[in-house]
């Protein structure tokens, strides 16, 4: 017989991707860790929010969130821009953060383009 810790069971309900409706905007790209013993499982998850001033508000305000009960583990593992149009369904990540560095841009186009099927997704490392 399995069994999912609550670790794993808490990650697999985290929506991979969530971002602002529109606009140009900061994000960051975090890793979710489970804090149990024997357990190693992890997933990325993308956040992006017009209301930040800097990257590490929005990895602030998420890991709060999902550190809260003990089980979770978050790190910051990179940061850029999103330009999220959705009139053209078109998204463009890109740039880098100050304080945690480039994001791989590759696995963010990846998470966005599952929650976004009918999107044209893109990224380059150009930009702040």
């Amino acid at each position: 017989m399995c069994t999912q810790t609550k670790a794993a069971a808490l990650m697999a309900n985290i929506p991979q991707a969530d971002i602002d409706p529109s606009g140009v905007f900061k994000y960051v790209l975090i890793r979710v860790h489970s804090r149990e013993e024997g357990d190693d499982s992890e997933v990325d998850i993308v956040r992006g929010y017009g209301w930040a001033e800097y990257h590490a508000d929005i990895y602030e305000k998420v890991a709060e969130e999902l550190e809260r009960d003990g089980h979770l583990d978050c790190e910051c593992i990179g940061g850029g821009r999103i330009k999220h149009d959705p009139q053209a369904k078109k998204i463009h990540v890109y740039g880098y953060s100050m304080g945690f560095g480039r994001a791989n841009h590759a696995v963010t186009t990846e998470k966005l383009k599952v929650r976004y099927p009918d999107y044209e997704v893109t990224w380059d490392n150009e930009g702040y």
